[in-house]
Protein backbone atom coordinates (compact mmCIF):
# COMPACT_ATOMS: atom_id res chain seq x y z
CA UNK A 1 0.00 0.00 0.00
CA UNK A 2 1.09 3.29 -0.98
CA UNK A 3 1.50 6.43 1.15
CA UNK A 4 0.81 9.83 -0.11
CA UNK A 5 0.77 13.29 2.01
CA UNK A 6 -2.28 15.19 2.24
CA UNK A 7 -1.34 18.42 0.86
CA UNK A 8 -1.61 21.46 4.04
CA UNK A 9 -4.85 23.88 2.82
CA UNK A 10 -3.20 26.98 1.54
CA UNK A 11 -2.85 30.19 3.28
CA UNK A 12 -4.37 33.62 2.08
CA UNK A 13 -2.27 36.24 2.77
CA UNK A 14 -4.29 38.78 4.70
CA UNK A 15 -5.10 42.61 3.83
CA UNK A 16 -1.98 44.72 4.92
CA UNK A 17 -2.78 45.31 9.27
CA UNK A 18 -5.17 42.21 9.22
CA UNK A 19 -4.38 39.72 12.16
CA UNK A 20 -2.46 36.58 10.61
CA UNK A 21 -4.42 33.42 11.26
CA UNK A 22 -2.08 30.40 10.29
CA UNK A 23 -4.11 26.80 10.22
CA UNK A 24 -1.45 24.18 11.50
CA UNK A 25 -0.88 21.22 8.94
CA UNK A 26 -0.56 17.71 10.26
CA UNK A 27 3.09 18.38 11.46
CA UNK A 28 2.13 21.16 13.33
CA UNK A 29 -0.70 19.57 15.57
CA UNK A 30 1.40 19.01 18.80
CA UNK A 31 1.62 22.91 19.00
CA UNK A 32 -1.77 23.67 18.96
CA UNK A 33 -1.50 23.51 22.91
CA UNK A 34 1.08 26.72 22.75
CA UNK A 35 -1.64 28.85 20.58
CA UNK A 36 -3.21 30.60 23.50
CA UNK A 37 0.41 31.86 24.55
CA UNK A 38 1.75 33.03 21.35
CA UNK A 39 1.17 36.58 19.86
CA UNK A 40 1.11 37.99 16.18
CA UNK A 41 4.32 39.20 16.98
CA UNK A 42 5.59 35.78 17.75
CA UNK A 43 6.59 36.25 21.31
CA UNK A 44 5.73 33.32 24.05
CA UNK A 45 4.03 34.13 27.21
CA UNK A 46 3.46 30.81 28.36
CA UNK A 47 1.80 29.51 32.01
CA UNK A 48 5.53 28.42 33.44
CA UNK A 49 6.83 31.75 32.41
CA UNK A 50 3.97 33.56 34.44
CA UNK A 51 4.63 31.45 37.50
CA UNK A 52 8.37 31.89 37.56
CA UNK A 53 7.62 35.96 37.01
CA UNK A 54 5.59 35.75 39.98
CA UNK A 55 7.95 33.38 42.31
CA UNK A 56 11.03 35.80 41.48
CA UNK A 57 8.44 38.81 42.97
CA UNK A 58 7.71 36.95 45.85
CA UNK A 59 11.17 36.24 46.28
CA UNK A 60 12.18 39.84 46.01
CA UNK A 61 9.09 40.81 48.68
CA UNK A 62 10.89 38.04 50.94
CA UNK A 63 14.39 40.12 50.88
CA UNK A 64 13.15 43.32 51.30
CA UNK A 65 11.28 42.02 54.06
CA UNK A 66 14.16 40.11 55.44
CA UNK A 67 16.07 43.33 55.24
CA UNK A 68 14.07 45.34 56.63
CA UNK A 69 14.08 43.24 60.02
CA UNK A 70 17.98 43.00 59.57
CA UNK A 71 18.03 47.33 59.52
CA UNK A 72 15.32 47.24 62.35
CA UNK A 73 17.92 45.15 64.45
CA UNK A 74 20.95 46.54 63.51
CA UNK A 75 19.28 50.00 64.42
CA UNK A 76 17.89 49.70 67.61
CA UNK A 77 21.27 47.68 68.95
CA UNK A 78 23.12 50.47 67.72
CA UNK A 79 20.80 52.83 69.69
CA UNK A 80 21.65 50.80 72.84
CA UNK A 81 25.58 52.04 72.61
CA UNK A 82 27.18 53.28 76.00
CA UNK A 83 24.35 51.43 78.30
CA UNK A 84 26.53 50.14 81.08
CA UNK A 85 26.98 46.05 81.81
CA UNK A 86 25.32 44.53 84.57
CA UNK A 87 25.44 40.60 85.15
CA UNK A 88 21.76 38.87 84.72
CA UNK A 89 20.60 42.79 83.14
CA UNK A 90 17.65 43.25 80.02
CA UNK A 91 17.03 46.39 80.15
CA UNK A 92 18.85 49.69 78.97
CA UNK A 93 16.99 51.36 82.33
CA UNK A 94 19.85 49.06 84.89
CA UNK A 95 22.07 47.86 82.13
CA UNK A 96 22.77 44.60 80.14
CA UNK A 97 24.34 41.15 79.88
CA UNK A 98 25.64 39.71 76.95
CA UNK A 99 22.50 37.51 76.47
CA UNK A 100 20.09 40.39 78.09
CA UNK A 101 21.25 42.87 75.64
CA UNK A 102 20.17 40.16 72.18
CA UNK A 103 17.19 39.32 74.23
CA UNK A 104 16.00 43.16 74.23
CA UNK A 105 17.25 44.06 70.97
CA UNK A 106 15.03 40.85 69.44
CA UNK A 107 11.98 41.91 71.50
CA UNK A 108 11.88 44.95 70.89
CA UNK A 109 12.71 45.44 67.15
CA UNK A 110 11.42 42.67 65.69
CA UNK A 111 9.10 40.99 68.70
CA UNK A 112 11.04 37.38 68.56
CA UNK A 113 11.71 36.19 71.80
CA UNK A 114 15.36 34.53 72.60
CA UNK A 115 15.93 31.96 74.97
CA UNK A 116 17.82 33.30 78.39
CA UNK A 117 21.43 32.85 78.08
CA UNK A 118 23.91 32.28 75.30
CA UNK A 119 24.35 28.73 75.86
CA UNK A 120 20.74 28.39 75.13
CA UNK A 121 20.51 31.03 72.22
CA UNK A 122 23.15 28.83 70.41
CA UNK A 123 21.23 26.24 70.72
CA UNK A 124 18.64 27.62 68.44
CA UNK A 125 18.39 28.98 64.37
CA UNK A 126 20.60 28.24 61.46
CA UNK A 127 24.50 27.35 61.94
CA UNK A 128 25.72 30.25 59.73
CA UNK A 129 29.79 29.84 58.09
CA UNK A 130 32.07 32.56 59.37
CA UNK A 131 32.22 34.26 55.49
CA UNK A 132 28.39 34.50 54.84
CA UNK A 133 26.98 36.17 57.87
CA UNK A 134 24.85 38.78 57.62
CA UNK A 135 23.75 41.77 59.62
CA UNK A 136 21.04 40.46 62.67
CA UNK A 137 22.73 37.20 62.46
CA UNK A 138 24.14 36.01 66.17
CA UNK A 139 27.63 35.79 67.01
CA UNK A 140 29.15 33.09 69.91
CA UNK A 141 31.91 32.76 71.62
CA UNK A 142 33.84 30.55 74.16
CA UNK A 143 35.91 33.19 76.52
CA UNK A 144 36.90 30.19 79.17
CA UNK A 145 38.50 28.21 76.42
CA UNK A 146 37.54 26.96 72.70
CA UNK A 147 36.81 22.98 74.61
CA UNK A 148 33.99 24.96 77.41
CA UNK A 149 30.50 26.11 76.86
CA UNK A 150 29.10 29.23 75.09
CA UNK A 151 29.96 32.13 76.97
CA UNK A 152 29.29 35.53 75.45
CA UNK A 153 27.25 36.77 72.57
CA UNK A 154 26.88 39.87 70.13
CA UNK A 155 24.95 40.67 67.20
CA UNK A 156 26.49 40.92 63.49
CA UNK A 157 26.31 44.03 62.06
CA UNK A 158 28.66 44.07 58.88
CA UNK A 159 32.99 43.90 57.67
CA UNK A 160 33.53 41.88 61.02
CA UNK A 161 31.92 44.48 63.33
CA UNK A 162 29.59 43.32 66.29
CA UNK A 163 28.04 45.01 68.71
CA UNK A 164 27.70 43.33 72.54
CA UNK A 165 27.83 44.31 76.04
CA UNK A 166 31.29 43.00 77.13
CA UNK A 167 31.69 42.96 80.75
CA UNK A 168 31.45 44.15 84.05
CA UNK A 169 33.26 47.78 83.99
CA UNK A 170 31.98 48.23 80.04
CA UNK A 171 29.23 49.07 78.16
CA UNK A 172 27.94 48.13 74.68
CA UNK A 173 30.04 48.77 72.47
CA UNK A 174 31.03 47.53 68.84
CA UNK A 175 34.07 44.79 68.26
CA UNK A 176 35.80 42.96 65.25
CA UNK A 177 36.09 40.03 65.21
CA UNK A 178 39.47 39.85 63.86
CA UNK A 179 41.09 41.17 67.16
CA UNK A 180 42.92 38.37 68.64
CA UNK A 181 40.94 37.70 71.26
CA UNK A 182 37.32 37.29 69.71
CA UNK A 183 38.86 35.83 67.12
CA UNK A 184 40.86 33.24 69.33
CA UNK A 185 37.68 32.47 71.08
CA UNK A 186 35.09 32.46 68.63
CA UNK A 187 32.54 29.59 68.06
CA UNK A 188 29.99 30.27 65.81
CA UNK A 189 27.35 32.35 64.14
CA UNK A 190 23.66 31.14 63.91
CA UNK A 191 20.46 33.24 62.42
CA UNK A 192 17.54 33.65 64.80
CA UNK A 193 14.36 31.37 63.05
CA UNK A 194 12.65 34.87 63.03
CA UNK A 195 15.29 36.03 60.02
CA UNK A 196 15.64 32.73 58.67
CA UNK A 197 11.78 32.26 58.25
CA UNK A 198 11.39 35.57 56.92
CA UNK A 199 13.90 34.19 53.96
CA UNK A 200 12.45 30.91 53.66
CA UNK A 201 15.88 29.44 54.56
CA UNK A 202 15.68 26.20 56.02
CA UNK A 203 18.60 24.62 55.46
Amino acid sequence: MSLSATPAPPVTAPASGAATTVIPGPLLNPLAALAPAMTLAGHVVPAAAAATEASEENADDMLAQNDQLRRTLVNLALKLRHIPYVRGGHDPSTGFDCSGFVRYVFEHAIGSHLPTNSASQYMEGLKVRRGEMQPGDLVFFRTAGMHGRISHVGIYLDNGLFIHSPTTGKTVEVSNLDQSYWSNHFAGAKRPEAIANSLGDNS
